[in-house]
C-alpha cells in the first residue's frame, strides 16, 4: 500500500510538471503571435520598453500589497 502511495505521487509530480511546461509554452507562443504582428511592433517601437515598465510598475506594486495581506 506504501509502494502504491509513492507511485500516485511520482503521477501527480510528473502531471503537474507537464502541466507548468505546457503553460509555459503556450505564453511563449502567445507572446510570439502577439509580438509578430507589424501594428505591434510599431507601437511597442514608440512606446519603449522603459516606458511601458514605469507604467506597469504602480499596478505590480498594488498587486504585491494586495497578495500579502
Amino acid at each position: 500500500m506504501h509502494e502504491l502511495h509513492l507511485v500516485d505521487d511520482d503521477r501527480n509530480r510528473r502531471k503537474d510538471t507537464l502541466l507548468l511546461v505546457g503553460g509555459v509554452a503556450l505564453i511563449a507562443a502567445g507572446a510570439g503571435l502577439i509580438l509578430s504582428n507589424r501594428t505591434v511592433r510599431k507601437y511597442i517601437g514608440q512606446a519603449g520598453v522603459r516606458d511601458i515598465l514605469h507604467a506597469t510598475f504602480p499596478d505590480v506594486e498594488r498587486y504585491l500589497r494586495l497578495r500579502a495581506m
